[in-house]
């Protein structure tokens, strides 16, 4: 019964930040070496990603571009999710927390070489799941400068009590 007043409590904590941005992460800057890494661990080593001088001559974009996944990849950091402080102060009484999956996830302007990105997070539901809470956020990693974000992601997780 202490686990079901736990998820209880931790819905009603919820309530109030539905439809709330809860989180803004800190810039980070997309270098080439870091698209070289994804590259070399994914195996996609497309020249649109890897080659900085045919993507000067050949690319639409001037420039290399970060992989779609790569930005993906990179959300724990940007939420800063797995802070050590992150946990407590965003799921009091939870004890642990696990990835459930995406939803829908788009790509609509790509992350060139040398730009800065940033997360966004707003919950968008949260639901009790037999001895979880299930959260829906939606993230969106927005580019300085751009108008359309680089990345957006309905993101699930479950939250164990």
């Amino acid at each position: 019964m202490e686990e079901q007043s736990r998820i209880n409590a931790f819905l009603d904590f919820l309530q109030p930040q539905i439809e709330q941005e809860i989180h803004v992460g800190p810039w980070l800057t997309i270098d080439q070496q870091r698209i070289d890494q994804f590259a070399q661990i994914t195996g996609d080593q497309q020249w649109i990603h890897t080659d900085p001088e045919r993507a000067e001559k050949e690319s639409p974009y001037g420039s290399t571009i970060a992989h779609g996944y790569l930005t993906l990849s990179l959300l724990p950091h940007l939420t800063e999710s797995n802070h050590p402080d992150f946990f407590q102060k965003n799921y009091p009484g939870m004890k642990y927390r696990v990835n459930y999956g995406l939803n829908r996830v788009r790509f609509p302007t790509p992350v060139k070489v040398g730009a800065k990105i940033r997360a966004r997070t707003t919950i968008q539901a949260a639901e009790k799941i037999k001895n979880a809470v299930q959260i829906c956020y939606l993230i969106t990693v927005e580019i300085a400068g751009e108008d359309k974000p680089a990345c957006s992601a309905e993101f699930l997780a479950r939250l164990y009590a």
